[in-house]
């Protein structure tokens, strides 16, 4: 250890822990590489995505944890899935059951009496039943359409009792699905933004053309406007400055509060805009990441971009509306 420094009990207890752990991850991944759990789960994936109604996941106890951390993993990247609790399900809830769609059974043992009726269910309607189990010999393993046949590994808990390794393999399961269902249904970040459209993550998804102005708040004059007009159009608008365009709507030039400052003086503030605008402003397409504008922004060492389709103007953006979403720089 880093200059001689012993690891306290506990620590040694924790990184026993995760040394255990990983060795379950470890066996789970070569689980996989083997046909019979590889077949299983491309069988697995093949029902999730093909299934035209939801995939209902469901457990009891610390797997039912886990069912529900699943359900809600599938639910933010597409998969329309849901949790079922096992109890409630035998007291009317198997209502939320339909026959188009899987279900899916989180249990270690396969002998969770719970899900009993669930099973049951399953088999009367022919809703296909996908379970997870480490013993696929037991009930749960029989009952099943598809049986992923999770490794036995041993827990991590001295006692080998608390589920502890045994409740990683079924997290970790759970989000290989959900990643093999992203690819599957080719879910992009754009669908993915519209799961999260709140907090850091939406702020970080969000593109140019959801915060840019448009129409009649872009500031924008003719190159035939005269320097006290391009004035005129940047006091009635909010950016510093206006973009200046041709008769076919393209982008020809920009003018600043700094071009009016160096014009002021020295210049007749009834010459045209032409002669003293700034050339080749720099600009950004609508469906880029406002991310990726704050980075030009930056870059360019200006505040402000405008946004052209095919050379014609579209809308314009500014540091601060990008600043004020919690957007961060990448």
């Amino acid at each position: 250890m880093k200059n001689n420094v012993v690891p306290s009990r506990h620590t040694l207890s924790a990184m026993k822990t995760l040394d255990i752990e990983m060795e379950g991850l470890i066996a789970l991944k070569n689980a996989l590489a083997n046909p019979d759990l590889g077949a299983a789960l491309e069988k697995a994936i093949h029902a999730f995505s093909n299934t035209t109604g939801r995939v209902v996941i469901t457990g009891m106890g610390k797997s039912g944890h886990v069912a529900r951390k699943i359900a809600a993993t599938m639910r933010s990247t597409g998969t329309s899935a849901l949790y079922l609790h096992p109890g409630e399900a035998s007291h009317g809830d198997l209502g939320v059951i339909s026959p188009k769609d899987v279900v899916l059974a989180i249990t270690w043992s396969g002998e969770t009496r719970e899900l009993d009726d669930i099973f049951h269910f399953c088999r009367i309607y022919g809703v296909t039943l996908v379970v997870a189990t480490a013993f696929p010999d037991s009930t749960a393993g029989r009952a099943a359409d598809i049986c992923l046949a999770l490794p036995r590994v041993r827990e991590a808990c001295p006692n080998e009792l608390a589920p502890t390794s045994s409740t990683t393999l079924q997290l970790v399961l759970g989000d290989a699905l959900a990643v093999a269902l992203i690819e599957a249904r080719g879910f992009s970040s754009n669908d993915f933004r519209m799961f999260h459209p709140g907090g850091r993550l939406g702020a970080q998804l969000a593109t140019v053309g959801d915060v840019m102005g448009i129409g009649d708040s872009v500031p924008k004059v003719a190159t035939t406007a005269t320097i006290i007009g391009a004035t005129i159009e940047m006091n009635r608008k909010r950016y510093g400055c206006t973009a200046v365009v041709d008769a076919q709507d393209r982008l020809v030039g920009a003018f600043t509060d700094g071009d009016l400052r160096r014009c002021i003086a020295v210049h007749d503030l009834n010459e045209e805009i032409a002669a003293h605008m700034s050339h080749s402003p720099v600009t950004i397409d609508a469906s880029r990441l406002c991310s990726e504008a704050l980075a030009l922004m930056n870059e360019s060492a200006v505040s402000v971009l405008f946004v052209t389709q095919l050379e014609k103007l579209v809308g314009i953006i500014h540091m601060h509306d990008i600043v004020k979403l919690g957007v961060e720089r990448t």
